[in-house]
């Protein structure tokens, strides 16, 4: 889940100036001999039985010819005046190892080509998680280790897509192909490979996955500008990324914009804290101590979201005078500012950085002997936060590797600064980054649109809690814009349901993200993964990777290709009727009757039309359930699971959970009376 880059907020100049280098390898290759866009690549899988785009570039004006090794009459194109071509060929049945000769000024060639179905898996950091990283499987279920021992799927083709934010869409991403084996899986989408197992178990054919994700981001940053222009909020930083890519503009933005919002931090609170705090001559003696690394958890810090400052002491050798040296400080969660001695050395400043480790370099001229300060402003965006990682990754390393490097981890100073819901808004449209609108589906979607799919799996929405009214809009945007970029209509998207998790309060945000999602399958050809069994309301990144994986492909089994037999939902919400004093319940998906799993059924909350909603009594009679509460005598409303870390125990006769849902549209946080 390591991000790529960082400064999403000002530092523009920098992050932007990639963009003429892009264009620039862009040109370069065009004049070169055949060159096959990276996603075609040895050992990969074409969509079996169907219409394939094979491009690329050469010079302008080549004639290229295409003989697949298959059969079939040859294909032909002509590059254009930028040297890009196209052609189509009719991909066999599944099977091979095939070949694909490519012939004009040069000659190219794919080797180890298999026929089969094409997979795009993507999303934040549940789809992101690797299966060579540890994580929690249910007790008796094979270790990740064993996992990746036993991966041995010759027919199985692996392909990650390099996490790339670009302002404008890019042809080309990085990455290359890889056959499934215990060399290789491990650092691929341990849910994406479940995916994959399991149908390549179930039908007998190659399957492609292709891994395309980035930890920490929001649905609007996979969609195309074109398709969010609907929405107004994302307005001016669409027409900042329009205008990006000209070096002129973007020097001018960076010099209006500069570093306000971020020096203003220190000008807030209650009392600001003052521009002096990184200093050496600065009095912190009322800070209170802190241990490092860390989740801060102490002092109810683990509710706490908004700016943290953080001082340490460190005796610098008279032996380093003069010489450069890297600050190490590992991961941090979320944001930060670092400075060495009063001079800021480096800064992360955006999503999805949480778990990057941080490496600062001290320039010579600012390291001096003696007793040095080494401060850190930290923005906590949500959840639990810290400078979390292992003591090994907390150290100053002098450009002198000869000399001992000096461990920072251990006792620090900490002061709490202003609180998020006090902090003025950032501004939007300032710089590019895995979190702002469009940069992930221009660098590494766009990219890929031009291959044909069998379908999709999407594992997002945690980045999006907190805006599910947004949502419910914006989930069904993006799977249509897939599909018109694709050019599939009908592509299968299927998507899972965000986990429970706490979210640093006892709110229900994320149950309204998960209605949002459970309203999302009005969109044809959608399925969701339900999860609400399987969570860890302590671990945003909860384990049951191959739980996961398996809910997906029962989708993709039974809706994809038919498999009739496979039961692949849980109970959905359908409606509901007051009877009485009570309300009945009925279900979709209620395969083979429902159950209460572990006594009694649990998380159903029944309310009038005062919105007050009271904890219920719910009894299953054959397919429906019947709420009931002696404190509301004339109901109107029923809910389920309906708070952030709700994991309730309605199931259907096939083992699979119920979502969680509401039947009303109401508004607002409302009351649950216990």
């Amino acid at each position: 889940m390591s991000s790529r880059l960082a400064n999403q907020l000002f530092s523009t100049s920098r992050a932007l100036a990639g963009l003429g280098l892009g264009l620039a390898a862009l040109a370069g290759v065009a004049h070169a001999d055949i060159k096959l866009a990276t996603i075609l690549g040895d050992g990969m899988v074409l969509q079996r039985e169907s219409e394939v785009a094979l491009w690329g570039t050469a010079k302008p004006g080549a004639r290229i010819e295409v003989q697949p090794s298959w059969g079939g009459a040859a294909s032909s194109a002509t590059a254009d005046d930028k040297g890009r071509w196209k052609v189509r060929v009719h991909t066999p049945a599944a099977g091979g190892p095939f070949e694909i000769a490519f012939r004009g000024d040069g000659e190219a060639a794919l080797k180890d080509v298999l026929s089969g179905d094409v997979w795009l898996c993507s999303g934040q950091s549940n789809m992101e998680w690797p299966l060579g990283r540890p994580f929690k499987e249910p007790p008796g279920a094979p270790s990740n280790q064993d996992e990746i021992a036993n991966a041995n799927y010759p027919q199985m083709r692996l392909f990650t897509v390099a996490q790339r934010v670009s302002a404008f869409e890019r042809d080309d991403v990085d990455g290359k192909w890889a056959v499934c084996s215990p060399q290789t899986v491990g650092d691929f989408s341990a849910t994406g490979y479940f995916f994959g197992r399991k149908l390549i178990r179930e039908l007998g054919v190659p399957i492609g996955l292709i891994a395309s994700d980035w930890g920490g981001t929001p649905a609007e940053s996979w969609t195309s500008a074109k398709s969010l222009r609907a929405f107004s909020e994302f307005g001016e930083t669409l027409d900042y990324l329009a205008i990006a890519s000209d070096p002129n503009e973007r020097e001018k933005y960076a010099r209006e914009h500069g570093e306000v919002w971020w020096d203003k931090l220190d000008q807030l609170g209650s009392p600001p804290i003052g521009a002096q705090w990184t200093s050496g001559t600065y009095d912190d003696s009322q800070w209170k101590k802190v241990e490092l690394p860390a989740s801060l958890t102490q002092d109810g810090l683990d509710a706490f979201d908004g700016i943290v400052y953080f001082r340490r002491v460190v005796e610098i050798p008279a032996e380093w005078e003069g010489a450069a040296a890297t600050l190490e400080l590992g991961p941090i969660d979320d944001r930060d500012d670092t400075w060495f001695d009063g001079a800021n050395v480096g800064q992360s400043r955006e999503n999805g950085q949480w778990n990057l480790p941080r490496e600062y370099t001290i320039p010579a001229a600012a390291l001096h002997a003696g007793k040095r300060v080494i401060a850190v402003r930290m923005l906590d965006t949500g959840g639990i936060a810290g400078i979390n990682g292992t003591p090994e990754q907390m150290v100053l390393h002098s450009a002198n590797k000869s000399l001992a490097p000096i461990a920072i981890s251990g006792t620090w100073l900490y002061r709490l600064g202003p609180a998020l819901d006090t902090l003025p808004p950032m501004a939007p449209g300032r710089g590019i980054g895995p979190g702002k609108a469009t940069t992930l589906f221009n660098g590494m979607i766009a990219p890929l649109t031009q291959l044909s799919l069998r379908g999709v799996i999407w594992y997002q929405g945690e980045a999006n809690v907190g805006r599910a009214e947004q949502y419910r809009k914006l989930l069904p945007t993006l799977i249509r814009d897939w599909r018109t970029r694709f050019d599939n209509s009908e592509l299968p998207f299927y998507f899972v349901q965000i986990a429970p998790f706490t979210y640093g309060g006892t709110g229900d945000a994320a149950a309204e993200l998960r209605d949002a999602q459970r309203l999302s399958l009005s969109t044809p050809n959608t399925g969701m993964a339900i999860t609400m069994d399987i969570g860890d309301p302590t671990d945003i990144h909860p384990g049951s990777k191959q739980e996961v994986g398996r809910r997906l492909a029962y989708w993709a089994l039974a809706e994809t290709y038919g498999r009739d037999s496979v039961s692949y939902c849980g109970p959905l919400y359908h409606s509901m009727k007051v009877e009485g004093e009570s309300v009945r319940v009925s279900f979709d998906h209620a395969d083979a009757g429902l159950v209460a799993k572990g006594g009694a059924l649990t998380q159903f909350l029944i309310a009038g039309a005062d919105k007050r909603f009271f904890p219920a009594e719910a009894v299953i009679e054959r397919d429906t359930v019947v709420v009931s509460s002696p404190r509301v005598t004339k109901p109107v409303a029923v809910r389920y699971g309906w708070t952030d870390a709700a994991m309730p125990n309605l199931f259907n006769g096939a083992g699979l959970p119920a979502s969680s849902f509401r039947s009303d549209d109401w508004s607002g946080p409302l009351p649950q009376v216990q």
